[in-house]
């Protein structure tokens, strides 16, 4: 894979800059309730030399009932700088899972007009499948001041996607599997509706990722979205179950050059709950 420090580095990319002064790495790990995993818990046991932890349900507006909606700016600058992340640092974030959650903290940071920061490519499998080093000591943590710039037109809300939706003028893409996109099995959210956005199209976050977690070439990922009919030529809008894997599809799509991508933060666990908003299935 090509590195770019701004998107996507790869394992031996880390490796070769982990001691740099400013490098900065943060273990995302987040997983669903049906997964069994407690990310903290294998944090404190094992994490990447130096790598802080980030829960993205702690890095949320906690005035929204809906999940780990993005958080103010200045929640995002009190809990950066408590961690020692600031202004000049490059950031890498990985997750337990391969890449799952870290691209959420990737966009957050995008969000917040930060650009200086990277997904590792296959995560912390990758790296202990390497034989790379390892600690379970806490880093040493100093404040360090960071500024940031809101990039409103990254994310948008349920009235901006219901909107996109009647006029056709993005292209909506679901980061679900393709049998809660059609409405075939139950969402894990109690009370949600089944279906999809009208006018939607499916491209499931796996169909982005290679058997080991690492994320496929820019060519086999613009055959992916081609091949589910996404016209890269409009604006594009993620989306997904909570606004976690909606990202990876925001991270993809960076990768290949589309210029105007938004997350649809609130998604199916907005959308799915209002009996207002058209639902479609199949």
């Amino acid at each position: 894979m090509s590195d770019d420090p701004k998107t996507l580095v790869s394992t031996d990319w880390l490796g070769r800059h982990l001691g740099d002064p400013d490098l900065r790495v943060i273990d995302g790990s987040w997983y669903l309730p049906d997964m069994g995993r407690d990310a903290r818990a294998e944090y404190d046991v094992a994490h990447i030399p130096g790598a802080r932890f980030v829960d993205i349900d702690d890095l949320s507006d906690a005035r929204s009932e809906l999940p780990h909606m993005a958080p103010p700016p200045e929640k995002f600058i009190s809990r950066m700088r408590a961690m020692g992340i600031g202004d000049g640092h490059q950031v890498v974030v990985y997750d337990g899972a391969g890449l799952f959650s870290a691209a959420r903290i990737w966009w957050l940071f995008r969000l917040m007009g930060k650009t200086d920061v990277a997904v590792l490519d296959g995560g912390m499998p990758k790296w202990i499948a390497e034989g790379r080093e390892v600690e379970d000591m806490p880093p040493v943590l100093r404040d360090r001041h960071i500024t940031v710039s809101v990039q409103n037109q990254m994310v948008v809300d349920v009235t901006q996607v219901a909107h996109a939706a009647k006029l056709a003028d993005h292209e909506i893409l679901d980061a679900r599997s393709a049998a809660r996109f059609r409405g075939e099995e139950p969402e894990p959210r109690a009370g949600l509706r089944s279906g999809h956005i009208p006018g939607s199209k499916n491209v499931p976050y796996r169909s982005l990722l290679n058997d080991d977690g690492t994320m496929k070439s820019p060519e086999a990922l613009r055959a992916v979205f081609e091949a589910a009919g996404a016209d890269l030529s409009k604006p594009a809008i993620t989306t997904c179950g909570s606004g976690v894997t909606a990202a990876i599809l925001a991270l993809a799509l960076e990768r290949i050059g589309v210029a105007r991508v938004a997350v649809y933060d609130g998604s199916w666990a907005e959308w799915g709950m209002y009996d207002g908003l058209k639902v479609a299935t199949g």
